[in-house]
C-alpha cells in the first residue's frame, strides 16, 4: 500500500494537467474498477456508496456546510487542497474495495490525475484529509458482509408452489443471496422496510397480474409491441451511473453539491438494495418463468399453465419485490428531493454491445414518476415480474430515500 511519502513523490514527479470538477471526475474514474469483473447492480450500489461517502466527508472537512457521515475531520479551505483530498479519498477507498486486479488501474489513474500538482503544505494536507475520510468509512464497512457467502437451499426439490427455484435447479446458487444480510448504512435491521409480501396465489390480484405477464412477458408475445419490447431491453441495461454523472454536470453542481448529491443517491440506493434483497430472500417468491409453466399446482382455477412459456429476459434471484423498482425508486426519489422537483429532464443511455437487441440506446425523460411507471411496465413486458412486485419494490426505494434524506447529509446548524 502506498504511504503518504509515496503520494508526495507522485505529486512532485507527475507532469499532466487535471480537469475541473474532481467529484464528477472521480465518479467516472472509479466505475470501471467497481464493475470489473462484472458484478450485479446491487453490489455496485454498495461499492459506490462507500466511495462517495468518503468523497463527501473529505469535501465537507474542507468546505463545510453539511454534517459528515463517517469522519469528523478538522480542516479548512486554506489548510488543505480539496481536489487532492477528493482524489485521494476516492482512490484509497476504491482501492480497498474493488477486485485486486483493478488496483494497477486505480493507481495509474490517481498518478495521472494529480500530475503536475506540487507537494505543498496544502496539497499534502489534502492527501491527509482524503486518507482520513477513506479510513473512516472503510473501518465502518470492514465487516459489512459484502463478500460473505450465503448458500441458498430450496425447501424441497422441486420447490413448493410459489417458491423460487434458481436457474439450474435446487443446489445451484442464485444471485445476491448475501445482499440482504449486509450491514445497512443508515439503519440497524435489514428487515426494517420489509413489505407485506406477494399476493396470495389464489387471490384475484395474483390472477390479474398473472394474466398480464403471461401475455405481455413471454419471449414470443404477439401482444407486446416493438416499442414495449425495446423499452424492456432498454431498462435491462440502462446506465444509471453515467446518467447521474451527466445530470450533476448538466445541472452545474459544484464540488460540495456534487459530493452531497452522489453520497445521498448511492447511500439511499445501497440501503434500498439491502432492504429489498432481505425481502426477496425472506419471501422467496417464484418467477413467472416457473409460475406460468407450473400454474396447475397453484390451486387457482383462473391461472392456466403453459409449459412452453419463456420470458423475454431472465434473471436469477427471487421475484418479489422487484430489484429494479426498489433501486431506481430510491435513486429517483433522492434526485427529486435533492433538486426539489420530480420534473427533471434526464437523458439515459444503454449499451447496444451489452444488449444487441436494442433499437434505441438513448431515451429522455421529463418526469421521474412517469419514468418509474415505465420501469414497472418494462419489467412486466420483460416477463420478469408481476406488477404488484414492481409497485411494492418502488415503495421500499422511496421509503429508504425519505429516511436517508431526513436523517443524513443534513446542513450544519
Amino acid at each position: 500500500m502506498l504511504k503518504l511519502k509515496d503520494v508526495a513523490l507522485l505529486l512532485l514527479t507527475s507532469s499532466c494537467v487535471h480537469a475541473q470538477n474532481v467529484v464528477t471526475d472521480w465518479a467516472k474514474i472509479v466505475q470501471p474498477a467497481v464493475n470489473t469483473p462484472p458484478i450485479a447492480p446491487a453490489y455496485q450500489m454498495v461499492q459506490r456508496a462507500v466511495i462517495q461517502i468518503a468523497v463527501y466527508d473529505a469535501v465537507m472537512a474542507i468546505e463545510g456546510g453539511f454534517k459528515p457521515f463517517a469522519a469528523s475531520i478538522n480542516s479548512s479551505p486554506e489548510q488543505a487542497d480539496v481536489r487532492v483530498a477528493v482524489a485521494t479519498a476516492a482512490w484509497r477507498t476504491a482501492r480497498s474495495r474493488v477486485d485486486p486486479s483493478q488496483i494497477p488501474y486505480l493507481d495509474s489513474q490517481y498518478t495521472a490525475y494529480l500530475a503536475g500538482t506540487l507537494p505543498t503544505r496544502t496539497t499534502l494536507r489534502g492527501v491527509l484529509v482524503g486518507e482520513r475520510a477513506a479510513a473512516a468509512i472503510l473501518a465502518r464497512r470492514a465487516n459489512d458482509g459484502f463478500r460473505k457467502v450465503v448458500l441458498y437451499e430450496c425447501s424441497a426439490n422441486p420447490p413448493a408452489p410459489g417458491e423460487f427455484q434458481p436457474d439450474g435447479g435446487c443446489g445451484t446458487q442464485p444471485v445476491g443471496a448475501n445482499i440482504g444480510e449486509m450491514t445497512p448504512f443508515t439503519f440497524q435491521r435489514q428487515s426494517r422496510f420489509r413489505p407485506l409480501g406477494p399476493d396470495p396465489l389464489t387471490s384475484v390480484a395474483y390472477s390479474a397480474d398473472f394474466a398480464v405477464t403471461k401475455e405481455y412477458g413471454r419471449a414470443d408475445s404477439t401482444v407486446r409491441s416493438p416499442e414495449q419490447t425495446d423499452i424492456a431491453y432498454f431498462w435491462q441495461g440502462a446506465d444509471l451511473h453515467a446518467g447521474l454523472v451527466s445530470l450533476a454536470v448538466d445541472r452545474g453542481l459544484n464540488m460540495r453539491d456534487a459530493a452531497r448529491f452522489f453520497a445521498m443517491v448511492y447511500t439511499s440506493a445501497a440501503d434500498a438494495n439491502i432492504a429489498g434483497y432481505e425481502a426477496k430472500y425472506h419471501f422467496r417468491s417464484w418467477r413467472p418463468s416457473t409460475a406460468i409453466p407450473r400454474a396447475d399446482a397453484d390451486d387457482n382455477a383462473d391461472t392456466q399453465p403453459d409449459a412452453s412459456w419463456k420470458p423475454l429476459i431472465s434473471v436469477n434471484h427471487p421475484e418479489y419485490p422487484s430489484a429494479h423498482s426498489f433501486s431506481t425508486g430510491a435513486i429517483a426519489d433522492t434526485v427529486a428531493r435533492f433538486f426539489g422537483t420530480g420534473k427533471i429532464t434526464w437523458t439515459l443511455t444503454a449499451s447496444k454491445t451489452a444488449t444487441p437487441q436494442l433499437v434505441r440506446t438513448e431515451r429522455t425523460y421529463s418526469d421521474l414518476d412517469s419514468m418509474l411507471h415505465e420501469i414497472y411496465n418494462a419489467r412486466v413486458w420483460a416477463g420478469l415480474h408481476w406488477l404488484n412486485s414492481a409497485s411494492d419494490g418502488a415503495k421500499i426505494g422511496r421509503n429508504v430515500a425519505a429516511h436517508v434524506y431526513s436523517n443524513y447529509f443534513l446542513p450544519n446548524r
